[in-house]
């Protein structure tokens, strides 16, 4: 199994001047510490106007300072925003190839659409249509990365004429494809069209088995890939404090993993909102953490290195690829982040470093004939030959 870790930018209020920049720094440096340490993801959101929740509007930004301060470690946008009113789909394939050139090949693609009526008004996007404005970009950006030139495209959401979209990134035919998954219909949507899973659904072992399980049998069986790669990972998202002492462990990260859901719910359907007036953090500690954690996965790997450990390998057995660790949340100290890291590579992470070489090569045996079944299925483009001339 691997290992990454996963940003927001969170920042609850009272804000003071400095804070934004000294989350981003302590981001940087978090960052920096999981490369020397051998973690082998770090996954970045986009969103906008989501305040005190996430104050990451500009991944691509943040991902490439990133890559310049680290050596190793993989660099995930998890998620990019594709609907044409975020990001134009050309804009899109230049920054994610230019990601890829900036870092040596190391650019994983995490692809969204966001549902928060604070992101889909604030850019005009129809909530009915925002799922094939997804589903039409990502395989347009697809063909951006790889075809030389670009043919153009005339669709539903967005039109371009023929362009040869440049750079073109390092990872051939273009960095893995992932799509964010909050349950059984995107699931068995990721395996349908060969994305990669990022899993928001805070899942139990029994409950990651059940979809790890739903996700290969459907890739096996219906993949058609969208991109030009099939990127087969299941990976889950879960809150994480690591210390020697059980309760120094829950009192230093359940409380920021319980604000993590409870933003998360504030902004996806469960509150109001007023745009610069709205005190989240404060309305979350009226409500209290351990009322957000009762009753559901709670605390994930939350502990000692001894718990943490038992945790991760009941979803190593239940066939997670990844698990993603949320630390940044709430307010959360920078110090106490980076002791945990810390404490988890030294005593926890390199088992299952061991057993994930195996995993892989038997997994790639295994999906190999399946893979190939999915590319017959596939109807590739053809190339423009004559392009139209473009005035100066």
């Amino acid at each position: 199994m691997k290992f990454g870790t996963f940003y927001e930018h969170q920042l609850p209020r009272p804000w003071h001047d400095g804070d934004e920049q000294r989350l981003y720094e302590d981001a940087l440096e978090q960052i920096e510490l999981a490369d020397e340490l051998g973690y082998d993801y770090v996954w970045e959101v986009e969103h906008h106007f989501l305040e005190e929740y996430s104050h990451s509007s500009a991944p691509e930004v943040f991902l490439a300072a990133a890559a310049q301060r680290t050596e190793q470690i993989r660099l995930g946008h998890g998620i990019k925003l594709m609907p044409p009113n975020y990001n134009h789909p050309a804009r899109v394939a230049e920054q994610v190839a230019t990601l890829d050139l900036v870092s040596d090949g190391r650019l994983e693609f995490g692809t969204g659409e966001s549902s928060s009526n604070m992101e889909l008004g604030g850019f005009g996007i129809d909530r009915g249509e925002k799922e094939d404005m997804w589903r039409e970009t990502v395989a347009e950006v697809s063909d951006m990365l790889t075809m030389e030139p670009y043919p153009g495209h005339d669709g539903e959401h967005f039109e371009m004429p023929p362009r040869n979209v440049v750079p073109k990134p390092v990872q051939d035919p273009h960095p893995p494809l992932w799509v964010a998954c909050s349950g059984r219909s995107t699931i068995e949507q990721a395996a349908r069209l060969g994305l990669g899973v990022l899993s928001f659904d805070f899942a139990s072992p029994e409950k990651a088995s059940e979809w790890v399980d739903l996700y290969y049998e459907t890739l096996k069986e219906e993949c058609t890939p969208i991109g030009h790669t099939v990127n087969p990972n299941f990976a889950i998202v879960t809150g994480f404090s690591c210390h020697e002492d059980e309760q120094v462990a829950y009192e230093r990260g359940a409380e920021g993993f319980a604000f993590f859901q409870y933003a998360l719910a504030h902004y996806y359907g469960a509150g109001d909102h007023r745009p610069g007036e709205t005190n989240v953090w404060e309305r979350f500690q009226e409500v209290g953490a351990d009322a957000i954690l009762e009753g559901n996965q709670g605390d994930g790997a939350i502990g000692t290195p001894d718990q943490i450990r038992d945790h991760l390998r009941e979803l190593e057995d239940a066939g997670v690829d990844q698990v993603i660790f949320v630390q940044e949340g709430g307010d959360n100290r920078h110090e106490h982040i980076c002791e945990s890291l810390e404490l988890f590579a030294d005593e926890v992470m390199a088992e299952f470093h061991e057993r994930d070489t195996d995993h892989v090569a038997e997994k790639e045996a295994e999906l190999e004939p399946y893979i190939e079944d999915a590319f017959g299925r596939r109807e590739d483009r053809d190339p423009l030959e004559d392009p139209p001339a473009v005035e100066s």
